[in-house]
């Protein structure tokens, strides 16, 4: 396979848009499923899926990326790679490969991490009957978006949150903040009040292709933007359990880790992608987050503030200046336009990959 460092500009998108033109070119057969959302300039927005291997596989291992729309760069990298370097080719009898590019196009293409109904997909597959409750943030709730993003305001808001930090301690702070809330629609990490179209799309996509039918299923879902710098730790969530996470590490060896065990640099989270998975396959699925680092939390904080600051309220939008700003500043985030992170998040993805397919010989 050739060298990580060579292929990087072929591999890393500079768009969305971008990054579909070279998917549809390395998977021509590929599946499109329309979303209802428009791009920056009203461009047509879509999730394509591609499946390798024999239709009738009773192992299936499915790489989801753009969960959370901007980390899509990384994810849609680490597929592209797959399938141009051969991954198809090295499938056995009985063994495919699921591929989804893009299932929140609205947030990869207006570099934002939500949906188009302003929701954190990976805290949206919860029971909406049983809405899991968030006390803490809504403590907090006026505070981490606050309707300015200097001056007093911003001052004062900082300044409650270092007394929620000193009250309750930074694991409660993070917890609170992350694990997933549903009262504070332009809010962090707000997971809606029903489905979004990104995961009525995913469920359509598993019924379409009969996912839930399989032997066994196992699902790489790529995210970035949490621990240290280019480092890929593979976190399991809470819904599969510590079943899920013995699962995982029999697959990927020790490097997993799981909220459960602490192990994890990921609070516990409500409404995750595997609860959806959990649900209709049990334990005959095993899913894993493979979660790059970027930069420190904080920088994660004042990135997704000025994000949603910035969909508050439509005069916010007045100015390119400021927007593309704002845009800049999630993207330098989120996506690192270093090559020694990308060099990382390849040489890892590759590791993983490898793992993923012999787990579907095993």
């Amino acid at each position: 396979m050739q060298d990580p460092l060579a292929r990087l500009p072929e591999l890393f998108p500079d768009s969305y848009f971008q990054a579909r033109e070279r998917f549809l070119a390395h998977a021509p057969d590929a599946a499109g499923y329309a979303s209802t959302a428009t791009g920056p300039q009203g461009e047509p927005l879509w999730t394509d899926v591609a499946w390798f291997g024999p239709r009738d596989a009773a192992r299936v291992a499915v790489l989801v990326s753009a969960t959370h729309g901007i980390e899509g760069y990384c994810g849609s990298a680490a597929q592209l790679d797959w399938i141009s370097g051969g991954g198809p080719q090295a499938l056995g009898p009985g063994q495919a490969v699921l591929v989804i590019h893009a299932i929140n196009p609205y947030g990869y293409a207006h570099d934002r991490r939500v949906t188009q109904e302003g929701c954190d997909l990976n805290r949206n597959f919860v029971d909406f009957e049983a809405v899991p409750d968030n006390p803490l943030y809504d403590e907090l709730a006026p505070h981490l978006v606050p309707a300015a993003l200097s001056g007093p305001v911003v001052e004062q808001a900082e300044a409650h949150i270092q007394a929620f930090r000193a009250r309750h301690g930074e694991l409660a702070f993070q917890a609170a903040r992350k694990s997933g809330q549903y009262r504070h629609p332009t809010g962090m990490f707000f997971g809606g009040t029903g489905p979004t179209a990104s995961r009525l799309t995913l469920e359509k996509i598993v019924r379409d292709y009969g996912v839930a039918e399989r032997e066994r299923v196992l699902v790489l879902d790529y995210h970035t933007g949490l621990g240290p710098y280019g480092y890929g730790e593979l976190q399991c969530e809470q819904a599969s359990g510590l079943q899920g996470y013995e699962r995982a590490r029999a697959l990927f060896g020790p490097s997993v880790t799981s909220p459960d065990l602490g192990t994890s640099s990921s609070v516990i989270l409500h409404g995750t992608q595997d609860e959806f998975w959990q649900r209709i396959l049990g334990e005959r699925h095993t899913y894993v987050c493979l979660e790059f680092g970027t930069y420190d939390p904080e920088a994660s904080r004042r990135a997704l503030r000025a994000d949603h600051w910035l969909a508050l309220d439509p005069a916010h939008r007045a100015d390119p200046r400021v927007v593309e700003a704002i845009r800049r500043q999630m993207r330098d985030h989120y996506y690192p336009d270093r090559d020694d992170w990308k060099e990382m998040v390849l040489w890892r993805c590759r590791q993983v990959h490898r793992q993923l397919i012999l787990g579907l010989r095993a």
